[in-house]
């Protein structure tokens, strides 16, 4: 049995090195692109497609109010109309500029409302993560494999690999499986300051507070590493505590936890040693 266990363990090490050793897809901005970088979840989908419904609305009324201004430019200067008009009030022209914005309005808050609430409802989570930001680097843990935790740093220009983006990637990353709900925990340091939690490509953005604990989701949809920033200024370092989001398969994510709760088991085994010697060493006190 403890043979099958030794090499259960080494394969699942193997694994991970394996995983480690594997390129991966880095989901950034494009050069010279023009809007939102790729979705990575499908809210940063829902947001995306909401910002394009916009973009026809603003650019409507745009064209709309510019022919306005054209033909009050070529019925009503001076050269084309020399009295002028004596109009002054028109009450179905009043009516409709006042009922068209509203209803242009009540067009955009539906989809609006209904885009909140899929962003801050949050459902069911087959992963939860805690993210605490701190002067200046986040720190994460895993809830639901005991004391699995790690703190992210910026790698400095020296520490960078082939394909690492500068004051983007990060010492550790964040492992999380694809195409599961992650849930983040998201609070800071309570003797330091506000922080913010963003990854542009997940439509995640929430501030770290100091003493509150705030939440968020994402359920990434493709595989390969995201990258992100605290988006609070938090002091000189803001500019350097980014956040880097590896997304694997499940197996993969299976193997890395593995690997990282078999590394804990020295610790926790020794932790239970103590509790036990110290029990004992009690009763002998009490002569039990």
């Amino acid at each position: 049995m403890a043979s099958r266990s030794r090499i259960a363990a080494a394969l699942a090490a193997a694994a991970v090195l394996f995983i480690g050793a594997m390129p991966a897809l880095a989901q950034q901005p494009k050069e010279w692109q023009l809007g939102f970088q790729d979705a990575g979840t499908p809210v940063m989908e829902s947001i995306t497609g909401f910002h394009n419904f916009l973009l026809v609305i603003i650019t409507l009324v745009t064209l709309f109010v510019l022919a306005l201004l054209v033909i009050v430019m070529v019925r009503f200067n001076s050269k084309a109309r020399s009295e002028p008009t004596k109009t002054s009030h028109n009450t179905l022209l009043e009516v409709a500029w006042t009922v068209i914005p509203v209803i242009i309005l009540v067009v955009i808050a539906i989809p609006s409302f209904r885009l909140l609430y899929f962003e801050l409802e949050v459902p069911e989570p087959d992963v939860t993560i805690k993210a605490t930001g701190y002067q200046w680097y986040w720190g994460y843990e895993y809830p639901d494999h005991g004391d699995l935790s790690f703190d992210a740093l910026m790698l400095t220009d020296e520490e960078l690999q082939p394909g690492q983006p500068r004051l983007l990637a990060t010492d550790n990353n964040v492992i999380v499986p694809v195409d599961k709900i992650v849930k983040v925990l998201v609070t800071a340091d309570p003797l330091g300051v506000i922080h913010s939690w963003t990854i542009p490509a997940f439509g995640s953005k929430v501030d770290a507070v100091p003493g509150r604990m705030n939440e968020t989701w994402f359920k990434a949809t493709k595989t390969g590493i995201y990258y992100g920033q605290c988006s609070e200024l938090c002091g000189k370092d803001h500019a350097f505590m980014p956040i880097s989001v590896k997304v694997v398969t499940q197996e993969e994510y299976d193997a890395w936890i593995a690997e990282q709760t078999a590394e804990l088991m020295p610790r926790e085994e020794t932790t239970r040693i103590a509790q036990v010697s110290e029990s004992a060493a009690t009763k002998v006190a009490q002569g039990e």
